[in-house]
């Protein structure tokens, strides 16, 4: 985590108790006493009033508020949709990213809006399926992020194993699966893979540009043109079945 939002947080979290303790937040956060003793400070020192000291604990000035967010119910819905999808089907990162969210809007909502945005009767279960499903999705978001190059064994739908040296443009979730669109070297074009179907999964040494002809505007360009090639196949077809 970021300091700006580790700072942020505490802020956060002393605005919706009335208080804690520098190991409650630091044990919140997955940061030591010591580390949450200097923040409070620096906090402190910027103007935000911290009542409370080190060895006792904190709160947050009565008077003092974060400034409310307005959503409409169905931006507030919309949200916590978001949440419980990325919970569900994301992997340990984005989860605990998709929780953090939740409570930095929770914090600064109108109570009527907080009340509305926990009540929000839209769900996304994790099961079993979910697991497997982001399995490996941490990864491969680092090597997009960092624009690393992969190595991987892949696991095709009939079994059959290859190896594959990959630039990551990009990942798409499909409802039940996370397929990775990706420059294959192999097949000297661009290949989409599952990420449940990854075997195993190295990251190269040397990293890529996002130039032509390694973009995700040209892996979506080259979908859409096999789209279209094959929706005219099937009229050829049809014709034929006439």
């Amino acid at each position: 985590m970021r300091r700006a939002d580790r700072l942020f947080q505490i802020v956060a979290l002393l605005g919706r108790r009335r208080f804690m303790t520098a190991a409650q937040l630091g044990e919140t956060l997955e940061v030591s006493t010591r580390t949450i003793y200097r923040d409070v400070l620096d906090l402190i020192a910027s103007g935000v009033p911290i009542l409370g000291e080190a060895g006792v604990g904190y709160q947050l000035s009565p008077s003092y508020r974060l400034p409310p967010l307005t959503f409409t119910s169905n931006e507030l819905e919309a949200l916590m949709l978001g949440v419980r999808m990325v919970e569900a089907w994301g992997d340990s990162s984005l989860r605990q990213a998709a929780r953090a969210i939740q409570e930095k809007v929770s914090a600064v909502l109108e109570p009527a809006d907080r009340e509305h945005l926990h009540q929000a009767a839209l769900f996304s279960l994790r099961f079993r399926t979910q697991e497997q499903a982001s399995e490996n999705l941490g990864e491969v978001r680092r090597a997009i992020n960092e624009r690393r190059r992969l190595t991987i064994e892949y696991q095709s739908e009939s079994g059959a194993s290859t190896r594959r040296s990959l630039k990551p443009l990009g990942l798409f979730f499909w409802g039940r699966t996370w397929t990775l669109a990706a420059y294959c070297e192999l097949r000297q074009d661009f290949r989409s893979f599952r990420t449940d179907r990854i075997q195993t999964l190295s990251f190269e040494s040397d990293t890529f540009e996002l130039v032509s002809p390694w973009t995700l505007d040209e892996f979506a360009a080259a979908m859409a043109s096999q789209h279209r090639e094959g929706d005219a196949a099937l009229g050829l077809l049809a014709d034929e079945t006439r």
